[in-house]
């Protein structure tokens, strides 16, 4: 089976990846977008390490929001083990996405330690939710400001909390105001995932003001695992999450600069390394930009320059990914094993062959 392509001519890995190479080399502005585990990550930094490149995770729009309540705001969190045995009210900050949904059907059909009603409580802020579907038969309140966003309801909630007069008050506002009297551990679950930087602010405020007189947490539920764990990954080699670029040949950390996403709109960027095990759509060529793309698949990208077929972390491979379930990185055996290379000694191999014999750091 093929797994490589220099356009749509069939190569050899090695030759793939020395092309590859020799783009990157050539290139004044490379760019790094990943989706995947923290091997492929940590060899994809190391690789815009030696090019200059700037690099970002392929949700990088959701995950920025997330950084910057971390970097900028902080909060209030707790991990998702503690929020399953203890949380007798729990809030849903607006959408959460698919991959959640099993986790609040099993806080519906759970009881925690805490609790002295032997059950727990709902309540979602916002418009409709397609996780309280996932709650089944117990019954959600719904918290929302007419027909204000996320932020604004946040505001509302969190000013009439307070005891402040709002224009348009909340709805079940008593509810939930006596539902957080009585409660003795409540947990709002957010997710940068349809959450803005205003509106994940808000919230952690609301959280940090009920602290003052009782106790209240945040669960974070990443916008995507593989891009938070990236994020950490990125912190702990670099001092900065992702959406650093090493242009200047250090790391430098700007969430507009070096969004990955807006330079390729822009046509800031001449070559485009995108690693991804989902073959997804590459953005369309600009002012001849060069497209390589390593991807689980079986035929070359279209639009890619170079393609070289990987195998999917945790399917193909043993991995080491962010969970959010146990909140931080485990080890993921490989499901069925595959003889397709890993993203990170794809990676490798393209940096072997920038300095022969210096292979990257990692």
């Amino acid at each position: 089976m093929a797994v490589a392509w220099i356009g749509n001519r069939e190569m050899q890995v090695e030759r793939a990846a020395e092309h590859a190479a020799e783009l990157l080399a050539a290139s004044r502005c490379p760019v790094i977008s990943f989706d995947t585990d923290i091997h492929g990550t940590r060899a994809a930094i190391a690789l815009a390490e030696r090019v200059g490149a700037a690099y970002d995770h392929v949700e990088g729009a959701a995950l920025a929001h997330e950084v910057a309540l971390f970097t900028d705001k902080g909060g209030m969190i707790i991990a998702p083990g503690e929020a399953r045995r203890r949380a007798d009210l729990v809030v849903i900050s607006g959408e959460l996405p698919a991959i959640y949904h099993d986790f609040v059907a099993e806080l519906a059909e759970t009881v925690p330690d805490l609790s002295a009603k032997n059950k727990r409580e709902f309540f979602i802020v916002g418009g409709k939710s397609r996780a309280s579907a996932a709650i089944g038969k117990v019954k959600a309140v719904r918290l929302f400001c007419g027909n204000a966003g996320l932020a604004v309801t946040l505001a509302a909630l969190r000013a009439q909390c307070a005891g402040r007069q709002t224009s348009t008050p909340v709805s079940n506002f008593d509810r939930f105001s006596a539902a957080v009297a009585a409660a003795r551990f409540p947990v709002f679950l957010f997710s940068g995932h349809a959450s803005d930087d205003l509106a994940l602010e808000m919230l952690q405020g609301l959280i940090s003001d009920l602290n003052r007189k009782s106790r209240a947490s945040g669960l974070h539920l990443p916008a995507s695992e593989s891009g938070w764990g990236s994020s950490l990954a990125s912190t702990w080699m670099t001092g900065f999450p992702t959406r650093t670029g090493f242009a200047r040949g250090m790391p430098e950390y700007d969430p507009w600069r070096f969004d990955v996403a807006r330079m390729l709109a822009a046509g800031e960027a001449d070559v485009h390394l995108r690693v991804a095990a989902g073959a997804g759509r590459l953005p369309g060529r600009r002012n001849g930009l060069r497209h390589i793309a390593l991807a689980n698949t079986s035929a070359p990208i279209h639009g890619a320059t170079i393609t070289i077929a990987i195998g999917e972390p945790g399917v193909d491979h043993d991995a080491v990914a962010f969970s959010s379930r146990t909140g931080t990185i485990r080890a993921v055996r490989a499901a069925s094993g595959s003889a397709v290379p890993s993203a990170a000694s794809v990676i490798r191999m393209i940096g072997g062959y920038l300095e022969p014999g210096m292979p990257l750091p990692c």
